[in-house]
């Protein structure tokens, strides 16, 4: 009898953890986005956001090269055939509806916010994809990857307005270019920027408990890997699951070597310890890789304590697959450099209190079960609490709290 109470106390704690974040979301178009205040601060005339040149990593991305119908990669896109759009097709040949899969999604979630901000106007296109030449040389909308937007009435007193709703819809880079229109883009499907949430690849290696080595790729419920807590001792940890895992897609990593002889390859925006004058992890903070340099010092095992070793050098590297694997801890050592598992926000204790839910769960399910219900692998694709977390801290947190970069619906 006691055994069944605490199953059901169990049950209740989780689903009281678990599901309440997750109606945030809700099914279906529309439901759980972030409700527009009612007053929203219009960009100004020439004014663009993020406050970086279009086609920079910050924004969306370096130019890949035009798409013709004739070319491969016209197969990257995909018409958009949502009647709360209204598309101008001037040239009567269906390419304004051509575009990428992510400029078609942010398009619809703005096609929302257009609707919900001006009862009875609709989003409307002026401009997609450009397969006439009618662009200045290496313009994103020769990739299906930027569009031309005005409102339905085109009232020119709404456009400032406009822009921010389309910065609000997750538009990578938003341009209130001209009195006739705004210009959106967004991040390649398989770019950094679009592919960009907390991995590692998964040939970087953790160290077991028995002391031996495990690639990433291949963790598995059960092991236990070293990490560090939180007055930064050494310890061996339970890995939970991959909040994150693909096994496919070519990303750029960011490699920082140290004076020591140490590695580790790492995604933008993961969150990598930097120490303050001291070896204890209390006395550190956590940055975005991409905000580490020469001259910083990350913490390293040195036997059983922890080490700062200073950056000597700072690189990139495309590698195909990464892997995201969180910890009871939240911490992990990989290539033997300690790493947060997290990613994003940059805020580890932060982002450590958010898991707290799998961390419970997994708990529970030792408990339970015990060690012994393993899966034998873990299905590429981004879990799913990782997704309702995400989009509740860009509802809640203040941008900057959030790498530039973000992640993709798709992604993470």
């Amino acid at each position: 009898m006691l055994l069944w109470t605490r199953i059901v106390l169990l049950a209740v704690i989780c689903s009281s953890l678990l599901v309440s974040p997750g109606m945030g979301c809700g099914p279906g178009r529309g439901y759980g986005r972030r409700r527009h205040p009612k007053k929203l601060t219009p960009l100004a005339y020439k004014q663009f956001i993020p406050n970086v040149a279009e086609k920079t990593l910050g924004a969306s991305g370096r130019y890949e090269g035009k798409i013709t119908r004739n070319s491969e990669r016209f197969k990257e896109l995909t018409p958009n055939y949502n009647t709360d759009i209204i598309f101008k097709d001037e040239e009567n040949t269906g390419a304004d509806r051509l575009m990428t899969q992510r400029c078609k999604d942010k398009l619809n979630s703005l096609a929302i916010s257009v609707m919900n901000q001006w009862p009875g106007v609709k989003l409307r296109v002026t401009e997609g994809w450009d397969e006439d030449g009618h662009h200045f040389e290496e313009s994103l909308h020769y990739e299906g990857r930027a569009v031309d937007i005005t409102t339905s009435d085109r009232d020119k007193s709404k456009y400032g307005t406009l822009s921010r709703l389309a910065v609000e819809a997750g538009f990578d880079w938003v341009y209130y270019e001209s009195k006739a229109h705004i210009h959106c883009s967004v991040k390649a499907e398989n770019s950094v920027a679009a592919k960009s949430g907390g991995c590692f690849p998964g040939s970087s290696s953790v160290t077991l408990q028995d002391g031996s080595t495990k690639a990433v790729k291949d963790l598995q419920r059960g092991d236990r890997v070293l990490a560090a807590d939180g007055d930064g001792n050494l310890v061996f940890t339970d890995f939970i699951t991959f909040i994150d895992r693909d096994s496919a897609t070519r990303r750029i990593f960011y490699v920082i070597e140290t004076d020591g002889g140490h590695r580790i390859t790492l995604t933008a925006a993961h969150l990598l310890f930097v120490s303050l004058n001291s070896t204890a992890r209390g006395r550190s903070k956590a940055v975005f890789a991409s905000q580490v340099r020469p001259g910083h010092r990350v913490l390293v095992p040195d036997g059983a304590r922890l080490r700062a070793v200073t950056v000597s050098r700072v690189s990139t590297e495309e590698q195909v697959g990464s892997f995201a694997p969180v910890t009871v801890q939240g911490t992990v050592v990989v290539d033997r450099v300690l790493a947060s598992c997290y990613a994003v926000v940059q805020d580890h204790q932060l982002a450590h209190w958010a898991l707290a839910p799998l961390r419970l769960a997994h708990w529970a399910s030792s408990l339970l079960w015990g060690a012994q219900r393993r899966p034998s692998a873990h299905e590429d694709g981004v879990h799913w609490y990782s997704k309702v977390l995400y989009h509740l801290g860009t509802w809640l947190l203040d941008p900057h709290a959030l790498h530039p970069l973000g992640v993709s619906s798709s992604s993470s």
